[in-house]
């Protein structure tokens, strides 16, 4: 038997006002966070310090979070900037990771918070690098001042303001101190000796990574890594001389330029220590590489799983995998995989050129601002308040996204009546 389903009684108005309901909400499509704390001068050197690391990568693979950021000043008091070495990040990703909470939270989920308090996690957690539960922070608010402070072991820090949000995204507060997590000393870092790995000696030593060997003598990037290895650390994936041997002429690689040669041994590269236990537990997938770093968020990242009892590799152009570990000391991990880590910006449908702008994509929407500093809600005006001009540019933006909605919609209109 066939069934016949009339819209004759779903009157177009009626269809019309479901649409307009389904598009109120847009997604993000990416958080640039670099791009939102671009606009104020007061956040400049955390935003720096965000971009110099792959923390600001991080955060464009995720749809909901808080950033606590800390202002020039407290920053510049806090023996972050001030004990370590020029050309060391020694814990710094870790530590601008511990600012960053896995879900969204306004200024009335603050007020909302218990005296007891409320326990957070950070992406410091998800690397598998913070024992038990430090990677997460207490939320604690004073019932008579009303103000919120964020606590970790050994560190607290006061909110001062909401900078920005989109409600159930992203919300940005300004705090008056930096976190620490559980067992980081900033003071000792300034006399952490280097581990001083030779990573061509390494690799022959290993008898199967001759290729990669002579790739990265004649590059240059072998110093580039040496130089980052004191950092947050360095995880290194190297195509096995078989490898490269077995890869398909038709690919183009040997014809790259030597500045793309560069940057695809970049894409091998992830700027965090990862020993094998935990990239077999890895919980975000999508990991921006040291070719992320130079050529912006969201570019030439890796997906990292486990496949097969295996640690899988995707790059969206090959699929390799995890077949020895060369090298494991901290900061520094070496692993021999199966295949040539092919970026798919490079040997997909539409490459790109290096540090070029990609034309024809759409940037990240802005990030709408709140009502935050209404009086007797939010308190007086930050010195950190938005730029003037940039509601106006908000408010345009949005009046054009709903003027082609509202186009659509008379289309469809049109063909209601055509139908009926």
């Amino acid at each position: 038997m066939a069934f016949t389903i009339s819209i004759s009684h779903f009157t177009p108005i009626t269809f019309l006002y479901f649409l307009l309901l389904s598009t109120c909400h847009l997604p993000i499509l990416a958080i640039n966070i670099t791009h939102i704390l671009s606009s104020y001068p007061d956040l400049s050197d955390f935003t720096n310090l965000l971009a110099t690391t792959s923390v600001a990568a991080d955060l464009t693979q995720r749809s909901s979070l808080t950033l606590l950021a800390v202002p020039n000043t407290f920053l510049r008091s806090s023996d972050l900037l001030n004990h370590r070495p020029p050309s060391s990040s020694t814990n710094l990703g870790d530590i601008l990771r511990y600012h960053v909470l896995l879900e969204y939270l306004s200024w009335p989920d603050l007020r909302l918070i218990p005296p007891t308090g409320k326990l957070v996690t950070t992406l410091f957690q998800t690397t598998g690098r913070a024992p038990n539960n430090f990677g997460s922070v207490n939320i604690t608010r004073n019932s008579n001042s009303n103000s919120v402070t964020v606590h970790s072991p050994t560190s607290n820090a006061t909110i001062i303001t909401l900078l920005k949000t989109l409600p159930y995204n992203i919300s940005v507060f300004t705090v008056d101190s930096l976190l620490v997590p559980n067992g980081f000393d900033l003071m000792a870092s300034e006399t952490r000796p280097p581990l001083g790995l030779n990573i061509t000696k390494t690799l022959i030593d290993g008898h199967n990574f001759n290729v990669a060997a002579s790739m990265l003598t004649a590059s240059g990037v072998e110093e580039e890594f040496e130089r980052d290895e004191g950092g947050a650390g360095l995880t290194l994936f190297v195509p096995t001389d078989e490898a490269f041997s077995e890869m398909s002429a038709s690919n183009n690689f040997q014809s790259l330029p030597a500045e793309k040669k560069a940057v695809v041994l970049r894409f091998h590269v992830l700027h965090s220590y990862y020993p094998l236990g935990s990239l077999e537990s890895i919980v975000n997938p999508v990991q921006p590489t040291l070719a992320t770093e130079q050529n912006g968020a969201g570019s030439f990242t890796l997906n990292i799983s486990r496949v097969n009892d295996s640690v899988g590799i995707n790059t969206g152009i090959v699929q390799a995998s995890v077949t020895q570990t060369v090298f494991d000391q901290n900061p520094v991990a070496i692993f021999g995989v199966s295949k040539v880590l092919l970026p798919r910006e490079f040997f997909g449908k539409n490459p790109i050129e290096v540090n070029k702008p990609i034309t024809g994509v759409a940037s990240p929407p802005e990030i709408a601002l709140p009502p935050e500093n209404l009086p007797g809600i939010y308190g007086p005006p930050s010195h950190l308040s938005s730029p003037p001009g940039l509601g106006t540019e908000v408010s345009s933006a949005a009046n054009r996204k709903r003027g082609g909605i509202f186009l659509w919609c008379i289309g469809f209109f049109y063909l209601l009546l055509v139908i009926n």
